[in-house]
């Protein structure tokens, strides 16, 4: 009999939301995939993983007396390299066989967080509440 296999978020996926939004929104998706095949203890670790290097991203960008937005995406693409082509290789060596899920919901998510926290700045910056 075949084995059925759960459909995960790809590398790419991964890779992408961490560099477009954060390694924290990578390593959701690969915490929900690692919960979708039952490895908790191994998603919790990705969860706490992806939170540490995105609150070191922060602090980085942040060092300059100008913040630098290109050492986010630095951050991104460091974080979500890790994540996608260590981490994933690592718990899936068999992603391949996995089909896909579609990165609907969780690109939509992203845009509302991010246009909720871009509204959010613009108006505490003008003291209008």
């Amino acid at each position: 009999m075949e084995e059925k296999f759960p459909p995960i978020y790809s590398k790419r996926a991964i890779l992408g939301f961490s560099i477009f939004l954060s390694t924290l929104f990578g390593g959701v998706l690969l915490y929900r995939n690692l919960m979708e095949v039952n490895k908790k203890k191994e998603a919790y670790t990705i969860l706490l993983f992806s939170i540490g290097i995105t609150i070191l991203t922060a602090v980085i960008v942040n060092i300059p007396e100008t913040p630098k937005s290109s050492f986010a995406y630095l951050g991104g693409i460091a974080g979500g390299s890790l994540l996608a082509h260590y981490f994933v290789p690592k718990y899936f060596p068999d992603e391949d066989q996995y089909p896909k899920k579609p990165i609907w919901k969780p690109l939509v998510a992203g845009i509302i967080i991010v246009v909720v926290l871009v509204v959010s700045v613009i108006y505490s910056a003008d003291g209008n509440y």
